[in-house]
């Protein structure tokens, strides 16, 4: 896989692009990487998709992040070297926050949110946060957390595969992970988000269950929340063919781009634009 600001990721592009269409970007949730993301979702017929491993997760190397953020902007700096200069962000979980972060602030940069099983705060359990971390403990953690993950009729092998990816994942990554979640809480600041949003829960969410959902779509105004039935907290890996399709309507949502913009970073780190004329954007490959 290639890299771009210290992260690997996975690239698709459809054979004709349109570039008029945004970019996607799909970020993962605490102890992922871009596999948590099933073929259906990160292969989008007609769609240019850039699925990121966090620094230490996956391929990517370094050490995990302890803020959300921080690792926001570890993919702001993905987008700027690739010269993305907006995406549809979609996010999982950890992943839905980090998307949240930065539309608040870097609201150019955000075309569309795809939050599945997110929410505007992540309060993580004590007992996990006293037992991920620790090597002698962590498989154990990993084993609570990945059956809490999933809705009462998964398959085993999905329950099987979904744990050897977490276990893959350092242990001290994984705790940095849950504490970035435990602190992250912008649910005063909702109302601030102008980004138009897909909320997708799985309705046996265990870890953020459908009420974060419903909070998330009463403080976003421009934002539409489907439940998804026999799906937990990982809602693309039990259901993918349905995921996938309501991302797509949701990217086909979005009106198409007509101009590049050429950007400057402004005093308060956002970006200003002068309009250009459309150039081709960076595939990653």
């Amino acid at each position: 896989m290639p890299a771009a600001a210290t992260l690997y990721y996975f690239s698709h592009e459809a054979q004709e692009i349109d570039k008029r269409r945004p970019p996607v970007i799909l970020i993962h949730g605490a102890g992922g990487n871009h596999l948590s993301w099933p073929p259906q979702v990160r292969r989008m017929a007609d769609e240019r998709i850039y699925a990121v491993d966090l620094p230490g997760h996956g391929k990517s190397e370094g050490t995990g992040r302890h803020s959300i953020d921080e690792y926001a902007d570890e993919v702001l700096a993905f987008m700027k070297e690739l010269k993305i200069g907006a995406a549809v962000l979609v996010g999982v979980s950890m992943g839905g926050a980090i998307a949240l972060t930065l539309a608040l602030k870097y609201p150019r940069k955000a075309l569309g949110l795809g939050l599945l099983g997110a929410g505007s705060k992540l309060r993580v359990a004590q007992s996990i946060l006293e037992t991920v971390g620790n090597p002698n403990t962590f498989e154990f953690a990993v084993n609570t957390i990945n059956e809490n993950c999933f809705s009462a009729n998964t398959p085993p092998s999905l329950l099987q595969l979904s744990k050897e990816q977490m276990l893959a994942t350092r242990p001290p990554v994984f705790l940095g992970d849950f504490l970035a979640c435990n602190d992250f809480d912008l649910t005063s600041q909702l109302g601030k988000i102008k980004t138009p949003a897909m909320i997708i829960c799985g309705k046996e969410d265990k870890m953020t269950p459908v009420k974060y959902s419903e909070l998330l779509q009463n403080g976003i105004a421009n934002s539409q929340l489907h439940v998804v039935e026999n799906a937990g907290h990982l809602v693309m890996a039990e259901q993918p063919d349905m995921v996938a399709d309501l991302l797509k309507q949701f990217i086909d949502s979005i009106p198409p781009r007509t101009r590049k913009k050429k950007e400057r970073l402004s005093p308060d780190g956002e970006t200003d634009s002068v309009p250009q004329a459309e150039s081709a954007p960076a595939d990653g490959s």
